[in-house]
């Protein structure tokens, strides 16, 4: 027990035997967990005289922080563009049933969609910490309406807006609430987009670059103005061409502010990006890069056709189509897959492919104080262990 009365009380686990990732390596000393957080055992044997009440052997696992998936329109027959009865019990089905996959904190994501779903959806959704009952919620990313006709990718024309009329009016008049929203994706090239990043940079809401047909100055001046994140890197934007690289060239760009970095998200699904496009942009960038699913309501369900907001989806093999045509709509890959299938596609070393999924995407959100490391005094809620081979 406690050597004084001001220290918790509460019942202490000790993980033995396992491989920590800590300071970009993977680490063989034990985990010590108290009320849901990490404790420093140096201050737990010499300030408290503490021991534990239970030990955890992992017989040489891995311990590694939780993933985040930043993009993540649904699974397991949940849509969360679809306004329903109960979208809070659809939220919290998918937040437990990707625990499975290591993935302790996600941001649900809403598709393209008209101003009612939004409005009805969006006050059901709550920001809230993950446990064993499921993910935690970092907030809600709104990826759409505000993007390029041209790289609308499998988003419904019919419901694209733009800000032209009123500004940052027009995006409050679509969503009706920014309350939980943590991003936006949108196009930088629309008309007044620049006025809305800086609004949106202020109220603390990430925003994402996507679905566009932007050049690489455009691309530069929305990140000069807040932008932080590029949604699903090389999908529904313009190809890297040698004398106007597009979004793409921020990776490499000279012309951001100083100290600031940009982040992006890759679909490591096998299907959506070239292995050699992955190398690619992990050698230009390799501490920016943020792996997310992109995960559609068909992920753990059989093939066949489903819905995706306002369109109907059909699943061949590993693939997720547009009814009717060739076009990709998100995955049905799960986390713990995109982690591997990056690992071996990128050549990069465990500790590497685990932080994109964990500390790369808490570092985007401005959370890593608490989640995608095991420092001590993070939230304990917020690792996985694995057994499988990475």
């Amino acid at each position: 027990m406690p050597s004084n009365k001001s220290v918790s009380d509460a019942p202490i686990t000790q993980f033995i035997n396992c491989r920590i990732l800590k300071e970009q390596e993977l680490q063989s000393e034990d985990l010590w967990v108290r009320e849901g957080t990490i404790l420093n055992p140096e201050k737990l044997f010499f300030d408290e005289k503490g021991y534990a009440d239970t030990q955890i052997d992992c017989q040489g696992s891995i311990i590694a922080p939780g993933f985040i998936d930043v993009q993540i329109n649904g699974g397991y027959g949940i849509d969360f563009s679809l306004a329903t009865d109960d979208v809070k019990g659809g939220v919290s089905l998918v937040a437990k049933k990707i625990l499975a996959h290591g993935v302790t904190s996600f941001c649900p994501t809403l598709v393209t969609s008209p101003p009612h779903i939004y409005h009805q959806v969006l006050p059901g959704i709550s920001v809230q910490n993950g446990g064993a009952e499921g993910a935690g919620v970092l907030g809600v990313h709104l990826e759409g309406p505000f993007i390029s006709r041209e790289k609308k990718g499998a988003h419904p024309e019919q419901c694209l807006r733009s800000f032209q009329a009123g500004g940052f009016q027009d995006l409050l008049d679509t969503y009706g609430s920014l309350d939980n929203v943590a991003l936006v994706t949108l196009a930088p090239e629309l008309p007044r987009s620049h006025e809305v990043i800086r609004e949106l940079a202020r109220r603390g809401i990430t925003v994402s670059l996507g679905h566009s047909v932007s050049d690489l100055s455009e691309a530069e001046e929305a990140v000069q103005q807040g932008a932080a994140f590029i949604t699903h890197l090389i999908n529904t934007m313009l190809p890297f061409h040698h004398r106007d690289p597009g979004i793409v060239g921020l990776l490499t760009s000279d012309q951001l502010p100083p100290g600031r970095s940009v982040y992006y998200g890759m679909i490591a699904d096998g299907i959506h990006t070239n292995p050699a496009a992955l190398r690619i942009a992990h050698r230009a960038h390799p501490t920016g890069l943020v792996l997310v699913t992109d995960a559609i309501p068909a992920m753990g369900l059989p093939p066949g056709r489903h819905t995706l907001g306002q369109q109907v989806i059909e699943i061949q093999g590993l693939n997720a189509y547009v009814a009717g045509t060739k076009t990709l709509c998100g995955s049905i890959a799960t986390m713990d897959m995109c982690v591997r299938h990056f690992l071996q596609a990128s050549g990069c070393t465990v500790e590497m492919a685990l932080e994109a999924a964990s500390l790369h995407p808490a570092q985007l959100l401005g959370v890593s104080d608490r989640k995608g490391t095991l420092h001590y005094g993070s939230d304990a809620g917020e690792w996985s262990i694995s057994t499988g081979t990475y």
